[in-house]
């Protein structure tokens, strides 16, 4: 990949030099320097904002609720886990928070999910079926409030950025289906197997 970037930075700035148009490149690079940084800003700014969302709402039992509230979901899909595995709590808890949108939050609560399940795991070397559905689930991203995209569209100034949200959650509420459905498929055809 870095031979490409390399390779389409180059010809850029070769192409500029013959056609006499460096002082357009020069200025493309500020440009870009620029929006990386007012971007960077406004992530910064709402990553803040969420994750001390999330700060207030774990201190007021909120996610706690919501765990307890996805605890059900959460021993559906993963019923070779015990009901009073620190697994299932770590799980409904990361699914609660990249719910939110708050998957920098999510992500040490879900490496704990995997590490309490690993413990469990008799192949050390070989994921798991909860393993493998706890792992498409966060790949497809479960989102109700797209904080991050939210935040990029703010710092490109599109006039009412929260409009993504209807359409992230349609399309993510969909792709979190899928991603269910064919690993739950696959975990069959492996079982079928004698995998």
């Amino acid at each position: 990949m870095n031979y490409i970037w390399f390779l389409l930075i180059f010809s850029a700035i070769v192409v500029s030099a013959f056609t006499k148009s460096t002082d357009a490149i020069v200025q493309g690079i500020w440009d870009g320097a620029e929006l990386a940084v007012k971007t960077s800003i406004y992530l910064i700014g709402i990553m803040a904002f969420w994750l001390g969302i999330m700060k207030i709402a774990d201190k007021a039992g909120v996610t706690k609720y919501i765990a307890k509230l996805l605890k059900p979901l959460a021993k559906f899909l993963f019923p070779e886990i015990a009901d009073d595995d620190e697994a299932i709590s770590a799980i409904a808890l990361n699914l609660s928070a990249n719910a939110l949108g708050v998957s920098n939050a999510a992500t040490p609560i879900g490496i704990k999910a995997m590490e309490r399940m690993q413990e469990h795991n008799k192949k050390k070397d070989t994921a798991t079926n909860p393993m493998c559905t706890f792992l498409a689930m966060n790949t497809a991203g479960f989102q109700l409030v797209p904080a991050t995209v939210i935040a990029i569209l703010a710092a490109n100034n599109v006039p009412n950025p929260a409009i993504i949200i209807l359409p992230a959650f349609i399309v993510t509420s969909v792709t979190f289906i899928f991603a269910i459905v064919v690993v739950k498929i696959l975990e069959r055809f492996s079982e079928s197997r004698g995998d």
